[in-house]
């Protein structure tokens, strides 16, 4: 199974990263339009990125500051089952962000595209963080 693996640092203490990628206000800032959840292992987050795509997430892990991942189980067919996630680690800098989407079935078109955007949507997060800037949605895969 092919997975999606990105990393980066980002200006900030890994609390204010494990916040960005957790708190539903900051993950509306980076990646989602509206979105809903606690980050407590077992817990769905709702996740909408538009009226055709409302997809529901359930937390597998949550270690404040340390990592954060869910498993995806109402989403695009290639997404369900996949589990997206964050791995921090302190540096001199800020923090060592290591992200991955990974259980992809196969590495269709979804994939190659799902690829670039996650490159994308993480520098929007780490923009934002670092920042404070706010993309609209409509122009977060342009920036």
């Amino acid at each position: 199974m092919p997975d999606i693996l990105q990393d980066l640092s980002i200006a900030v203490p890994p609390s204010r990263v494990f916040q960005g990628v957790t708190d539903p206000a900051l993950l509306d800032q980076w990646w989602t339009v509206r979105s809903s959840g606690r980050p407590v292992v077992g817990s769905v987050y709702e996740l909408e990125f538009g009226p055709e795509y409302r997809w529901r997430a359930e937390v597998t892990r949550s270690e404040p500051g340390v990592a954060f991942e869910w498993r995806m189980r109402d989403s695009d067919a290639d997404w369900v089952g996949t589990r997206l996630g964050f791995t921090l680690a302190p540096i001199a800098a800020g923090t060592q962000v290591r992200f991955y989407h990974r259980g992809w079935a196969e590495a269709n078109e979804h994939f190659r595209i799902t690829c670039h955007c996650w490159a994308l949507y993480l520098r929007v997060l780490r923009r934002h963080l670092e920042f404070g800037e706010t993309v609209p949605y409509a122009r977060r895969l342009e920036v």
